[in-house]
């Protein structure tokens, strides 16, 4: 039995230079592209979908990542992907990375960095089968925090137009009573819904 009675403490940070929406015309589309670095570091691609999917949901036409960076192949792979605007920039410069962006209409690229980790446990739970029957005992608690990062670059203008924040943290418990009953903290699920929401504020659909 898998209970959901851990609320997680989800806080969002913002920057733009202006309060204006981005406004993207109906053939300009967005791309979302989580952090890699090669061997040793990977945003999720399981967020990187969830928050795909809450800004298509505003009619904000999203170009799927694998698909973006199956597109550009090689230069969106860990060992090349740019992770600032300097290297952007001088990427933007190949003429094949400017065809293939503007074949596919992407006005914008989300970098999105960021990870969840456990960080803390305690107590501990114990299971044990009989001749009469078996089950748990025990109590169990862990520490979660997810913490993304999203920075907005225009691939018209090589500007930046935004960067975001999210923080989400809470505690899952685990109970032992007889039957193991989780009771687990949505922190990921929350920080996307957090992030997704503030980016879908950002951009406009004339």
């Amino acid at each position: 039995m898998v209970l959901s009675g851990c609320s997680a403490v989800t806080t969002v940070d913002e920057f733009r230079p202006t309060n204006q929406a981005i406004q993207l015309n109906d053939s300009e589309k967005v791309v979302i592209l989580g952090r890699r670095d090669a061997g040793h570091y990977e945003t999720d691609s399981e967020f990187i979908d969830c928050v795909a999917n809450r800004i298509n949901s505003a009619n904000i036409r999203v170009v799927a990542e694998q698909e973006f960076i199956d597109s550009i192949y090689p230069w969106f792979e860990p060992r090349t992907a740019p992770k600032g605007l300097p290297r952007l920039k001088r990427l933007m410069q190949e003429k094949s990375v400017r065809v293939k962006v503007d074949e596919q209409s992407i006005r914008y690229l989300v970098w999105l960095d960021g990870s969840t980790e456990t960080m803390g446990q305690g107590g501990s739970i114990s299971c044990a089968v009989g001749p009469a029957g078996g089950g748990c005992f025990g109590f169990a608690q862990w520490d979660k925090l997810s913490t993304y990062d999203a920075t907005i670059w225009d691939l018209v203008d090589l500007t930046e137009k935004g960067r975001l924040r999210v923080d989400s943290e809470g505690t899952s418990y685990l109970i032992g009573a007889v039957a193991p009953i989780p009771l687990l903290t949505p922190v990921k699920s929350d920080a996307c819904s957090s992030l997704g929401n503030q980016l879908r504020e950002f951009f406009t659909v004339e």
